[in-house]
């Protein structure tokens, strides 16, 4: 077998943990118990070596997916000669305590015909680097390795016929398992068990089932939206709810590692872990869907951070955290694993974390903003460490650094972070002003004024009648099409709109966006890469604001054809239509939100 292509998965989770399940039924990437564990399922990245649960027909089938609607239970469906049957996967949310108990729940059915379905449950724990011991027991299964285990329970009634042929090869358990139209059954898979696998009654899946299904329906009916495009918007408000990490509030950018750039390119990334700027972003988006209390975690989140004030290189605020807070994130690399189609190197950990990204103070205190006018007031605790902050940034934001995209090729100053930087002073000085804090608000104010006038004369080409991406050179970057977001400019101001246009002309290919050009402006890493999601949403928002609305809609329906069978995106997007990069990323589906609630409220 060869790796799923990326777009060939949808994704359920728990609101700690999260899988994903490809379209003929494999679970090939699971971490437990967080999205930032090692992974018990990688065949992901390493069809051989990555270990997976796979309950698919045992012949040659057709399958398709579908979404239960407003929910994140997915079901699979395979039809052959002899039948269909339906494979439905979920994992009932977890609370916000950290748990080490995680579910995954697999009800397999016959609708019409019978049809025969294998079931592998081949665990690699530990990124396959922890051997294990597999065990046929009593209603079920056990798996152990040195300091974690796996329990398979059996679903079915006391009295029902045992339909299952089981056997263990090696380290894998493997079921074949033959049903008739209506007859049901099904497994589910534990970690952290305090117990030893047990019967589930059907009746029991069905709570669990049914109870699943309300809490995503209950969550999502909060939501007031009601806008053109409801049902792509619908799902990324749940991929992003999917991909909080409940105990803490905090936001993971995805919940992969190592899915490539560039197929069998190196640009292949960890991206479990929560960035201060992609979390930030979540905020407005978040908000304008009603879902004020997600806002309002993640601004604790990020209140906590800001107080600690230990960021290391970067001053108070660190470009990246485990989900809990932490920021221990030292990059290694996985030798053993050959990587998603043969792209290496596979890496977990993220070197970034010790990079310089001076915009993620502008992203924070944009968000800050956002929420107080939302009725989230800072308290005084969280202005006072601000305040801090502010300090901190007002000595360090005329200096080189690694930027937004967290380039690997030395630092430079720019254009974004200057922005960004403005924003962060701009958002303290309204905030003062409103609540009466007190601030150094003349100080501030001449840091804010000092970087406006910087931009405007350093980052500003005459040549390329445009804003480029850094003081040194007349490269453009994608960044800046969240300028008009700010205010730092008007959005049909003619500096801007004159640089629209030559960013459309660079680095717009049908509706499409490139972050920047990698071979005019090296970021330290070989190859290339695709389009970059959030760039291409962002690039729909810009033309909104600049009231280009026919444009701007045409874009944004372009890009809705490029979601996969489910509605969720990858990172970026390859020349040919294939999704790149991890899976799902918030990024992407955040800035969805932003663009369609803009474009929609611009189109009446």
């Amino acid at each position: 077998m060869t790796e799923t292509a990326i777009a060939e998965h949808a994704l359920i989770g728990d609101l700690q943990t999260a899988a994903l399940v490809t379209t003929d039924g494999s679970i090939d990437w699971f971490c437990a118990p967080r999205f930032d564990s090692a992974s018990v399922f990688g065949a992901l990245l390493d069809d051989e070596r990555g270990g997976r649960f796979r309950v698919r027909p045992a012949g040659a089938c057709a399958s398709s997916q579908m979404y239960h609607p407003d929910t994140a239970v997915l079901i699979t469906r395979f039809s052959g000669p002899d039948g269909i049957g339906e494979v439905v996967d979920f994992m009932p949310p977890c609370g916000d305590a950290p748990a080490e108990r995680h579910r995954i729940a697999r009800l397999v059915r016959c609708v019409r015909g019978r049809m025969t379905f294998d079931v592998v449950v081949a665990p690699r724990f530990d990124y396959g680097r922890r051997p294990h011991r597999a065990m046929l027991v009593k209603n079920g299964a056990v798996f152990t390795a040195p300091g974690t285990s796996l329990v398979l329970h059996a679903v079915r009634e006391p009295g029902d016929e045992h339909l299952a042929e089981a056997r263990v090869e090696g380290e894998d358990v493997h079921l074949r398992l033959s049903l008739e139209a209506g007859q049901v059954r099904g497994v589910v898979l534990e970690t952290g068990a305090a117990a030893p696998p047990r019967e589930i009654r059907a009746g029991e899946f069905t709570e669990l089932f049914e109870s699943t299904v309300d809490w995503w329906r209950a969550w999502l009916g909060r939501s007031p939206y009601r806008g053109r495009w409801r049902e792509i918007v619908s799902r990324s408000a749940i991929t992003l709810k999917l991909l909080t990490y409940a105990p803490s509030g905090g936001l993971v950018a995805a919940p992969t590692l190592g899915l490539p750039e560039q197929i069998g390119g190196e640009r292949n990334w960890d991206y479990r872990y929560t960035w201060v700027r992609d979390a930030s972003f979540s905020v407005s988006a978040l908000l304008a869907l009603g879902f004020a209390e997600e806002a309002a975690r993640f601004g604790s989140w990020l209140g906590d951070r800001i107080r600690e004030g230990d960021g290391g290189a970067s001053g108070p605020l660190a470009v990246l955290y485990r989900v809990d807070g932490a920021s221990d994130l030292r990059e290694e690399r996985l030798a053993h694993w050959s990587g998603h189609r043969g792209s290496s190197p596979v890496r977990i950990g993220n070197a970034a974390a010790g990079q310089l990204q001076l915009d993620i103070y502008g992203e924070a205190l944009d968000s800050v903003f956002a929420a107080d006018r939302a009725g989230f007031e800072l308290p005084h605790q969280g202005w006072t460490a601000l305040r801090a902050a502010l300090d901190w940034l007002g000595d360090h934001w005329d200096q080189p650094e690694e930027g937004i995209w967290e380039t690997r090729g030395g630092r430079k100053r720019f254009t974004y972070g200057r922005l960004m930087s403005w924003v962060a002073f701009d958002r303290a000085i309204r905030l003062a002003d409103v609540h009466g804090r007190p601030a150094p608000v003349e100080d501030w104010t001449w840091q804010r004024d000092s970087i406006h006038s910087q931009i405007l004369s350093r980052g500003w080409r005459r040549t390329r009648n445009a804003f480029v991406q850094h003081d040194t050179g007349d490269e453009l970057d994608a960044a800046l099409l969240r300028m008009p977001r700010t205010g730092f400019l008007p959005a049909k101001d003619p500096l801007w709109l004159s640089t629209l246009d030559a960013i459309k002309a660079d680095l717009v290919t049908d509706s499409l966006v490139y972050r920047y050009d990698p071979l005019v402006s090296p970021d330290g890493l070989a190859g290339g890469e695709g389009t970059f999601s959030l760039c291409s949403f962002d690039y729909v928002d810009a033309l909104t604001r600049a009231g280009r609305l026919e444009e701007a809609r045409t874009a944004f329906e372009k890009m809705l054809t490029y979601a996969n069978h489910v509605g969720l995106y990858a990172e970026e997007i390859a020349p040919t239509g294939e999704q790149l990069g991890n899976f799902p990323q918030a990024f992407t589906h955040l800035a969805l939100i932003d663009a369609a609630v803009a474009l929609d409220a611009a189109l009446g």
